[in-house]
């Protein structure tokens, strides 16, 4: 993932060797020259974001090979030539997104009918020309955009997918009618089809005698020719219809235009609720003279909100801005079009626009306590409806002053029942639950916050991360039934961990952070952006988090089988061979290695132990707690490894490294020291302290005398005495006092997969993933010490690492 730097030059087509990669995200970087044709040998990627680059050419037909994929993303570059019809061959794909690309007179191919999984066809503003495709066969199709282009004929007649929410053909030179199949549609949201040349009859179809449940229908026709409506044009609440544009617009014969001109053919949608206004200079106003006309103004106070987009440039996103972005706003937050006001837009670097927008109370002076609630809560809950084209976003500021400070400040005086009935306001006013209405419920069902103001709640602004999900708390309560006790199944220095069971039966484990351990709203939404860039098998995914009302909560995947202190104590009822501890230890040396070498920024673990390393119901290992407070470190000039970072000393006793215990400085060398201790667990079966003594000494003397093998957990059963020698050898490497004296994580992975080659296949776990490492310095070598460059196969040379494969 290497999206949103400033990443310059082109793609190395040697990135096509990496058969095993499972996403290429370089987005939003100042990327040039072609997609490399090499990329069709990577055979297992499902995610290719390319996206908001300078790149030319052509689109490769090689991608056509790549059967995993499901995400291709290229909008927002240079693109050239057509658009390749064997893209319809790939199997896996559901988004296909090339907006804003240059393929000047190419045609939709007709094979794009022929999309097996398709969810999402975006092609804006492509220079397309030709007619639209018969896309009936995609029946997963949710979302088309072919708007912005130079399109032809007419709309095909044949039924899309029942699952269509957005159809964007605005912007063409559609000729025809609106297919009749459009009414068929009951999940559509959006139909936008303004200035094309349709012509004949409004069918009112669409949205007649159909509910839409909680969602909003908008309908934008202006500037066709539509003469007619197939019946009455009187819309209900949740549906928006836009005509302007239109001869139906100048019709004398049909009574409920005239009734409804300002409604359907005015510039946007009027509300009868008109705020008062008089001439400004007549207008004593404490906030601020809202200019409704030349001349006349209201008072109102305005809501503030700082809101950045994460999306195009400024050039591409003016022409939206009057029209799409608006009602995008207005919508979601069910308020007319011009309660919005969007006072300074910026463009930063051409890769973000940072906004100022003011919300202005419709016909009266403020909002009340109910609709800042509502607002407030849309934005800061990120239930916005999905748009690509407009985001994601961050919300930078949304501060409550003048009288919304007093609002809120005097609302602590209100009675319970006074209160139950504002936010009972607010839930039939708004389909999203409110920041105030999480707390009530969370008062009355669970009473276990305490000493949380409201001040505090409406404090809390959060933004969008990719790639996890936010819960919401009463989400997370009602997984574990009220954070019952019988619910808890460990308990660490964050606070207690939770089994929890989402609505759709996933079994997740949540961590939730105590009074102690919360750290600011910034600092644990930025530990949580860290968190969702790792993803390695051998690490524990992380799911969700929830920061609400003042908590810090982490949800992570659900480890059936606990954790690997567990099944070395002497009350497990079941043990592990020495083959299962060798996966074990080789399992988890590969998560630590990408938490050193892959991940970006590099993270360094800290607190390394048994307990971390959670096993899942293959018994297969995977890292736990490499997140809250975990420092990543910075690069050292010219170093191959990370730096070191001046921190107070964290981890858990019998693990800690020494020379991080005295100085301070803490370096991927600590994990090594900390995992050496793991390997000597996993080979004796004890605790790192033990009747008085430690576990590396005792380990170390009998290493020494030659009896290590007496050191050996009997209960593993039989094991190979050069592999039980080997492993203890490679333990004491790693606790080698000094840093410089231990092994990379590397050469450690390296020779686990030696200890483990040789195990008969039919007692190992199946391993499918490949990893990959980069040449280290020959001078930043650690030397293999005596005891251990005497045994076999332990000839760890240094320089580049081909490629650690498990067996």
């Amino acid at each position: 993932l290497l999206n949103g730097n400033k990443l310059t030059g082109s793609l190395p087509p040697e990135l096509g060797n990496l058969r095993n990669l499972n996403r290429l995200q370089v987005d939003e970087n100042n990327i040039t020259g072609s997609v490399p044709h090499a990329f069709g040998n990577m055979t297992s990627i499902k995610h290719l974001h390319l996206n908001n680059n300078t790149l030319n050419g052509e689109v490769p037909l090689e991608l056509s090979k790549l059967n995993n994929l499901a995400h291709l993303i290229l909008d927002n570059n240079n693109l050239t030539g057509s658009l390749p019809q064997e893209l319809a061959r790939l199997p896996s794909l559901t988004i296909l997104q090339m907006d804003n690309n240059n393929f000047e007179g190419s045609e939709i191919p007709e094979a794009y009918g022929k999309f097996s999984r398709l969810v999402r066809l975006s092609l804006r503003n492509c220079g397309l020309q030709g007619s639209i495709p018969d896309l009936s066969s995609i029946k997963n199709l949710s979302y088309l955009d072919l708007s912005w282009n130079k399109l032809t004929g007419t709309i095909p007649e044949s039924k899309l997918s029942d699952n269509m929410t957005t159809i964007e053909l605005s912007y063409n030179n559609l000729t025809g009618t609106i297919p009749q199949s459009f009414s068929e549609l009951d999940s559509l949201q959006l139909l936008s089809l303004e200035n094309n040349s349709l012509s004949g009859s409004v069918p009112t179809e669409i949205w007649e005698n159909k509910s839409f449940e909680n969602n909003k229908l908008q309908v934008d026709l202006r500037n066709n020719n539509f003469s007619d409506a197939t019946a009455n044009l009187r819309t209900p609440e949740n549906v928006t219809l836009y005509l302007r544009g239109n001869p139906i617009c100048k019709s004398t014969s049909i009574p409920i235009v005239k009734q409804l001109f300002q409604y359907i053919c005015g510039e946007k949608k009027q509300t009868p609720t008109k705020p008062e206004h008089t001439p400004c200079s007549n207008v004593s106003c404490p906030y601020e003279k809202v200019l409704v006309s030349p001349g006349l103004c209201f008072c109102a106070a305005p809501l503030l909100i700082d809101y950045r987009l994460k999306s195009r440039s400024f050039f591409f996103f003016t022409p939206y801005i009057e029209h799409q972005f608006m009602e995008y706003i207005t919508t979601s937050l069910q308020l007319e079009t011009h309660q919005l006001a969007i006072d300074r837009v910026v463009d930063e670097n051409k890769l973000r626009l940072r906004m100022n927008i003011k919300l202005i109370p419709n016909g009266k002076t403020i909002f009340n306590v109910s609709e800042v609630i509502r607002i407030r809560g849309r934005f800061t809950s990120w239930t916005f409806p999905r748009n690509d084209f407009f985001g994601p976003y961050e919300l930078l500021d949304f501060p409550l002053e003048g009288p919304y400070a007093d609002l809120l400040a005097g609302e602590s005086g209100i009675s319970t029942v006074g209160w139950v009935m504002i936010v009972a306001a607010s839930i039939v006013a708004a389909t999203v639950i409110s920041v105030s209405a999480t707390l009530l419920y969370v008062r009355k069902r669970h009473g276990n916050l305490h000493g949380l103001t409201r001040k505090r709640v409406f404090r809390t602004i959060s933004r969008e991360i990719e790639g996890v999900k936010k819960f919401s708390f009463i989400e997370l309560s009602d997984a574990t039934n009220g954070f019952d006790g019988s619910a808890v199944i460990g308990r660490g220095s964050y606070g207690k961990v939770y089994k929890g069971i989402l609505p759709n039966k996933t079994v997740v484990a949540i961590k939730r952070g105590e009074e102690t351990s919360l750290q600011s709203e910034k600092e644990f939404l930025n530990e949580i952006d860290l968190l969702s860039r790792l993803h390695h098998r051998n690490l524990v995914s992380l799911v969700g988090y929830s920061s609400d009302i003042g908590e810090q909560m982490l949800v992570y995947e659900y480890m059936s089988n606990g954790n690997v202190r567990d099944w070395l104590s002497a009350n497990a009822t079941e043990t592990l061979s020495f083959n299962m501890r060798a996966q074990v230890a080789l399992g988890a040396a590969k998560g630590i290695l990408y938490l050193h070498a892959e991940a970006n920024p590099p993270v360094i673990h800290r607190d390394i132990k048994t307990s971390n390393i959670l096993l899942d119901c293959q018994l297969h290992a995977k890292v736990a707690d490499f997140g809250l407070s975990r420092l990543a470190p910075d690069f050292g000039e010219g170093d191959r490894e990370p730096a070191h970072v001046s921190t107070v000393v964290r981890g858990t006793p019998g693990y800690l490294d020494p020379e991080y215990f005295m100085t301070r400085q803490l370096t991927v060398k600590s994990d090594v020291y900390s995992f050496g201790v793991v390997l000597l667990e996993l080979l004796t079966g004890m605790h790192p302290f033990f009747e008085g003594t430690h576990i590396i000494r005792e380990v170390r003397m009998a290493n020494e005398c030659g009896t290590v093998q007496s050191m050996a957990d009997s209960r593993m059963g039989q094991s190979s005495p050069d592999k039980v020698v080997k492993l203890a050898a490679l333990a004491l490497w790693c606790c080698e006092d000094r840093p410089e004296m231990r092994p990379s994580m590397s050469k450690v992975v390296k020779e686990l997969e030696s200890i483990c080659q040789s195990v008969k296949e039919t007692d190992m776990f199946s391993e499918t993933t490949t990893l990959l490492y980069t040449k280290t310095s020959s001078s930043s070598s650690s030397p293999v010490p005596s005891y251990f460059s005497s045994l076999p196969g332990s000839n760890l040379d240094s320089g580049f690492l081909e490629a650690v494969k498990p067996r």
